[in-house]
């Protein structure tokens, strides 16, 4: 059997008049995220983290900023791209562990949805899927609301 981790991080920067999309889902907030595909922070995370532990290079590698069909596309439209370069490569996911960092909006009330969506969009378990979110006390540019980042850390694993 072989085993891999993989590590993912992201950010984007934050604006008003843009959709905050994160885990999938649209969270109601006066800023969004600004990004060529929609600006899921999370997603983004884990796709390089999966594609980091699998030696498949990073998400930018694979859908270029400059490519215009990624233009404002749906970030659960690469992630099933990515798993389903991974799965061709042998491997199965065994589990997510990810932190999304920001200041504002709270969005405890959004994680469970967030992991079911991660899970649906992966077809793995619920239960193999973590999302935790944390501010960063007023500090940095996530403390200044100026943008958001995530981490996502992988196992997957080759029989």
């Amino acid at each position: 059997m072989k085993i891999r981790t993989g590590i993912g991080y992201d950010v984007h920067k934050l604006a008003e008049g843009r959709a905050l999309t994160v885990g999938g889902i649209k969270i109601p907030h006066e800023k969004g995220t600004l990004g060529h595909s929609d600006g899921d922070v999370l997603i983004h995370a884990i796709c390089d983290a999966l594609l980091g532990a699998a030696n498949l290079r990073d998400i930018g590698f694979h859908f270029p900023d400059t490519a215009a069909e990624y233009k404002g596309i749906d970030s659960k439209i690469l992630l099933k791209k990515i798993v389903k370069l991974i799965r061709e490569k042998g491997f199965e996911i065994s589990n997510i562990d990810s932190t999304i960092v920001l200041q504002r909006p709270k969005i405890k009330d959004y994680i469970q949805q967030m992991k079911q969506i991660l899970a649906a969009t992966m077809q793995i378990p619920e239960e193999d899927v973590s999302v935790k979110a944390t501010t960063t006390e007023k500090l940095g540019f996530t403390g200044r609301e100026e943008g958001v980042s995530a981490y996502a850390s992988v196992l997957i694993i080759k029989e």
